[in-house]
């Protein structure tokens, strides 16, 4: 039975959590004030107003659950700091959570030393899952249609699709940008490959975005990782030759060919086991390619393994979210904390963040 010191404890232990988190959500404290003037052809600025957007969204949520409104909401610095105004908020239409904003950029006169800018520029952004809240089983669900991949038969994506092809279908695509944090990456991803399939190539900035797939990354002995790369991608590209001459239905290939053109900016961490096979997914088609494999390995990238032995048995796989041809992947070599760290959105915007950049175009 708890004692009234085990009670004192634990509610001490409670407002602790409660101030971290609210210290967490306030811009001030936490965000990139460092960023008092953008320069939009800086690839870290841009990285820190998309990921601060995303967080904007994570807070619209917070604040709603409790209920803080006006002066007292903590979301609206996340984006009015970078001249940005809150356009319209995507709500989900089974638990009635905000997962996802448009912005529109705004800025005042004296933003641009008293000239204006006429272009419109919008961001669509999408948070990942809440761990605590009314969200949370909403949440989990639809990172359970990841793992399936399924998330594209979901009424949340639904609804977000739509929202892109609004923006897109009034103010054009040239301007707009995409973006999301875990769940949210996936969604922005699935969006952006959505749009690219019908020729509309939109900017995207996905931050731990999810990939299914064993952890080989975290196999420290590099000769053994590459040995399992290889064979695994020996035998993907096998069987795609075999389905290919078999006529089994398999659209995977003819899909990632028509995405070659569209390129994400991929931003993971190597510890974070939820996103960091982008790293060896990437990797190992240029080591593939030295070695005099690249043929190989340009069939078998274009497939998953798990999706060609289904169709084999006669049924039907969704494409896998993770299979893209082209990005611009940055790591995140500042060693993490924990996993909340690798894993975080508030890495991205850090002013002092070591990242290691390369472009992967597949042709």
């Amino acid at each position: 039975m708890a004692t009234s010191n085990d009670i004192v404890t634990a509610t001490k232990v409670q407002e602790e959590q409660n101030v971290l988190i609210s210290e967490r959500e306030i811009f001030d404290q936490c965000g990139p004030v460092h960023l008092t003037a953008i320069d939009w052809e800086n690839v870290a600025h841009r990285r820190s107003v998309a990921a601060s957007l995303v967080q904007g969204v994570y807070i619209l949520e917070r604040d709603k659950q409790e209920k803080q409104k006006g002066s007292q909401a903590l979301a609206p610095p996340w984006w009015r700091h970078f001249q940005f105004e809150l356009y319209r908020v995507l709500v989900d239409d089974v638990d009635s959570c905000i997962f996802g904003a448009i912005y529109k950029f705004a800025p005042s006169k004296s933003y641009f030393g008293g000239s204006n800018d006429n272009s419109q520029r919008f961001v669509i952004a999408f948070r990942g899952t809440l761990t605590k809240g009314d969200a949370f089983s909403r949440d989990i669900q639809l990172d359970v249609h990841i793992l399936r991949n399924g998330l594209h038969q979901t009424s949340r994506f639904e609804t977000a699709i739509q929202a892109v092809r609004h923006v897109v279908a009034t103010f054009g695509s040239s301007s707009i940008w995409l973006t999301g944090h875990s769940l949210g990456a996936a969604m922005a991803m699935l969006a952006g490959k959505t749009m690219a399939k019908t020729g509309v190539f939109l900017d995207a900035f996905l931050f731990n975005p999810p990939f299914l797939s064993a952890p080989i990354e975290r196999i420290k002995d590099k000769k053994v990782k590459h040995g399992i790369r290889f064979a695994t991608s020996v035998i993907t590209a096998g069987l795609a030759f075999a389905a290919k001459h078999k006529n089994v239905n398999n659209q995977s290939g003819d899909t990632f060919v028509a995405l070659s053109a569209w390129t994400p900016c991929l931003f993971v961490n190597p510890s974070d086991p939820i996103c960091a096979e982008y790293i060896g997914y990437f990797e190992h088609r240029e080591k593939m390619d030295t070695m005099g494999a690249g043929v190989i390995e340009k069939v078998a990238t274009q497939h998953s393994l798990g999706g060609l032995v289904l169709n084999f048995m006669g049924k039907e796989c969704d494409e896998p979210l993770h299979l893209i041809p082209s990005a611009n992947l940055t790591v995140n070599l500042t060693p993490p904390s924990d996993f909340k760290g690798a894993h975080g959105i508030h890495q991205w915007w850090k002013p002092d963040l070591l990242v290691e950049s390369k472009k992967h175009q597949f042709t």
